[in-house]
């Protein structure tokens, strides 16, 4: 809603000489433990299964582990180890029972012990103390940015692109392994080429090729913190789509019955870069027969049912290249970019779209409100997509407080959150906002729900009407005290 620069000029006088007020919260922080810190062996991996997916831009390492407490007193701790390399690019780690799903209570943490170290480590707490003897299948998943390098890192617009990826045949483990297999998931058979590991002893010789699948194993007894270097090579005919920023806001008006959403991306495509000049003809030609390309060339966005008004624009300003499709039964925001986004180049753009606020907002009891949101809407495509750096912002109603959130997002993913108050249009002290930072996502956490509790009154929810009643009180009394100045020259 837009008001006139009279009105808006009298309201920011009244807001600053009520003045603002800043609130920050605590942030999240790693597990401090001592420098000389190595992980107590008081675990057996008695069968692990190491699943890499290098079917989308980015790496999905699962891990199904079947453990055992070889100790003499309960457990709790497992942990991971990573190198530090990794454990800058790592993500969205989770844990599960294989067994019971329906089990909770798994808090995963990084650890900071050592940062000179090359091995770093994420601890599992597990949902119970492990008993002597006692044995836990536990799923642990977890994604690398990042992860691929082109090979060739140079093609022309029309050659194939081939990347790699770089892992270890042993899946790394802090703790013993009695026996374990590594599967690799690619996205084409075309893979010229990949890692041998030949016969010795009980083990086989590695890997079996099986049309797009690679397995290393069966191996029997790995000790703890084996690794055995491997690399894949393989064609991935699609963009290798990366978001470096993600800045996402979602203001909330109790009076206007709606919530507004605005998605700013910074987005790269980490494919292989042209090794000659891009050559518009070229690539309208091609066109026609409409070939596989690694070039990002259309996105799609699934936006909830109701979503309205959306917008699609870039540095330059609005883009024309977009539909929107909307019914009972979806909404979808359909957008081409103003060139097609080729290896090394960067697109920056920006998405945004009103929705029904009952759709996503509703009273508890008394003063207390719950806003539900999607954590993340990005893109759908077959591809994936993958966050580096997330920015949510919850903007709430001025005079929002007792802020608390929760979300299924995991909670070592999620770097830091403040409480504070941003100037708007008529505001006197500010709207509350939430901001929430993550880093290294993926698209497989989209539309994961982002709950946000608060309490507003019903004097808070009256301020601005009064506000902007009163402001245009006082505009028209001091228009009549003018109207009644006799300025008139006297005549004596």
């Amino acid at each position: 809603m837009k008001f006139s620069a009279v009105a808006a000029t009298c309201l920011s006088l009244i807001s600053r000489v009520l003045g603002d007020i800043n609130v920050a919260g605590p942030s999240f922080s790693k597990v401090t433990l001592p420098a000389t810190f190595k992980p107590p062996q008081v675990f057996k991996n008695t069968n692990l299964v190491h699943v890499i997916s290098l079917e989308k831009n980015y790496a999905k390492e699962s891990i199904n582990v079947l453990i055992e407490n070889v100790s003499g007193e309960p457990q709790d701790e497992y942990f991971i180890p990573f190198t530090s390399d990794q454990m800058e690019r790592v993500g969205g780690v989770e844990v599960k029972d294989r067994k019971d799903a329906s089990l909770s209570g798994f808090i995963v943490e990084a650890v900071e012990f050592d940062q000179l170290s090359d091995t770093q480590y994420y601890r599992i707490r597990l949902s119970s103390p492990l008993p002597v003897k006692g044995q836990q299948t536990l799923g642990i998943s977890y994604y690398y940015l990042h992860a691929f390098a082109p090979l060739p890192a140079t093609i022309e617009q029309s050659d194939k692109q081939y990347l790699v990826y770089q892992f270890s045949a042993y899946c790394q483990s802090a703790y013993p392994t009695l026996k374990q297999k590594t599967e690799v998931k690619l996205p084409s058979s075309d893979i010229p080429d990949y890692t041998k590991i030949a016969a010795s002893g009980e083990a086989k010789g590695s890997p079996q090729k099986q049309g797009s699948k690679l397995t290393y194993g069966p191996f029997p007894d790995i000790p703890a913190g084996a690794v055995s270097p491997a690399k894949v090579r393989y064609e991935f005919t699609k963009p290798v789509t990366h978001v470096s920023h993600l800045e996402r806001d979602v203001e909330v008006s109790h009076w206007g019955g709606n919530v507004a959403f605005e998605d700013r991306y910074t987005l790269y495509n980490n494919g292989a870069n042209l090794s000659a000049q891009f050559s518009r003809v070229k690539w309208a030609q091609a066109q026609y027969f409409n070939p596989t390309s690694y070039a990002l060339k259309e996105m799609k966005f699934p936006l909830r049912v109701g979503s309205k008004d959306t917008y699609f624009t870039d540095a330059i300003g609005n883009v024309s290249t977009s539909h929107f499709r909307s019914n009972r039964r979806e909404a979808t925001l359909e957008l081409k970019p103003r060139y097609p986004v080729f290896g090394g180049w960067k697109y920056p753009f920006t998405i945004g779209w009103n929705a029904d606020a009952k759709n996503f907002l509703r009273k508890k009891s008394g003063n207390s409100y719950l806003l539900n949101v999607p954590f993340i809407e990005g893109p759908k495509q077959l591809e994936g997509i993958a966050f580096e750096q997330i920015q949510v912002r919850i903007l709430l109603p001025e005079g929002a407080e007792n802020v608390r959130f929760y979300t299924t997002v995991p909670e070592s993913s999620i770097t830091d959150y403040v409480i504070d108050l941003q100037q708007t249009y008529l505001d006197t002290i500010g709207r509350t906002v939430l901001t929430i930072k993550a880093r290294n996502l993926v698209d497989d956490f989209r539309d994961r729900d982002l709950i946000v509790s608060y309490d507003y009154s019903l004097a808070a929810s009256l301020r601005k009407p009064l506000i902007i009643f009163s402001s245009m009180v006082t505009v028209f009394v001091g228009m009549w005290a003018i109207s009644k100045v006799d300025i008139r020259f006297s005549t004596k």
